[in-house]
Order: structure tokens, then C-alpha cells, then sequence
């Protein structure tokens, strides 16, 4: 039912979007669907590109420059407590720079990485893996393509700690499927 409504959230997002990309208070929208042992997730979020004087290492059409991301997910842990069925409901909100390898024109093949800061609705305990805190940084590391329609479709690994501010710390892997409309 929660992914449903978070699905609802993604449409009336991309229903919106038009009025946000004429004030250019974004540049994109996305939803993702995440998968990893015992947990799946899903996120619906807006970028802002850099501006164009942040552009690093130009050569050959392609340079290394970047986005602001701001996300909403939703984490649904499938063995909570390490109950087998068990649920575990989250709410998380995010928010990462990232950094993007592309063509200057921003269309075809990219790769990127990203480091940022997640808090939780409560902390996550599912499947052996807790996180003590509801405060967690989310890094991942990507590949994706962008097509002159101006949608994207990227992979990336994402890993959610707490970098050690409190113990346990086990960590959350997971797998993303990205889906984006670029302005």
C-alpha cells in the first residue's frame, strides 16, 4: 500500500514538473526503485544542474561538472527484528551533490558519484543489518545514458551508513533502477 502511494507521489511530480522547469527551480525530476537483501525502496526526487562555470577537466566533448539532488523514499524492510515476513515501514529524506562524468552536451553515456546526507523516519533494523541512527550518509556510484528525448535511464550500487557516529553500523546495501526527464 506505502509504494503505492509513493507511486502516486511520483506521478503528481511528474504532473507538476512543466511549472518548475519554467521558473527553472529544477532541471529534472526521477523516480527510482531500489533492491537488496531483504529491503526494497523506492524514491522520488528533483535535480538542479550545477551552473555552467562549474565544469572541470574538458576534453574531447566531454567534462566533469555536476547536480544537487533532493530526494523522498520510501524503504520497506521485508524481515524487520530479523523476523522472517516481518515489516519495516521508513521514510527517508535526502539530499546529495553529485558529481557527473558526460558530454558536454548532456546527452548519451554518463557516470557519476554521489555523497550525501539521509534522515530517516527511525532507525532501520532488518535482516541483521541495523543502523543506530536515523541520520545517515548515502554514497553511491552510477552509469546511465541520456537520450535526445531528454529521458534517462541510469544504474547505480548505493550504500547508506552512518559512518561510524554510532555503533552498530552494518550498513545498507542496495541495487537502483533510475528512471529521469531532464528540462
Amino acid at each position: 500500500m506505502q509504494m503505492k502511494k509513493l507511486f502516486a507521489a511520483a506521478t503528481a511530480l511528474l504532473a507538476i514538473s512543466p511549472a518548475f522547469a519554467s521558473d527553472k527551480l529544477v532541471d529534472g525530476v526521477y523516480g527510482e526503485f531500489s533492491s537488496g537483501s531483504k529491503i526494497r525502496m523506492g524514491h522520488v526526487g528533483v535535480t538542479k544542474d550545477w551552473p555552467s562555470n562549474w565544469s572541470w577537466f574538458e576534453s574531447n566533448g566531454r567534462h566533469l561538472t555536476g547536480y544537487w539532488d533532493a530526494t523522498l523514499g520510501y524503504w520497506e524492510g521485508r524481515q524487520a527484528n530479523n523476523v522472517p515476513g516481518a515489516k519495516q515501514h521508513i521514510v527517508d529524506l535526502g539530499f546529495t551533490p553529485v558529481v557527473r562524468y558526460e558530454n558536454v552536451s548532456k546527452k548519451g553515456l554518463y557516470a557519476e558519484l554521489g555523497i550525501g546526507a539521509h534522515v530517516l523516519s527511525h532507525t532501520y533494523n532488518n535482516n541483521d543489518d541495523r543502523l543506530s541512527t536515523a541520520f545517515e550518509f548515502g554514497d553511491h556510484i552510477g552509469v546511465g545514458y541520456v537520450f535526445n528525448n531528454n529521458w534517462e535511464i541510469g544504474l547505480k550500487y548505493q550504500h547508506y551508513s552512518n559512518g561510524g557516529i554510532k555503533k552498530p553500523n552494518s550498513g545498507v546495501d542496495v541495487g537502483v533502477l533510475r528512471v529521469s526527464y531532464k528540462f
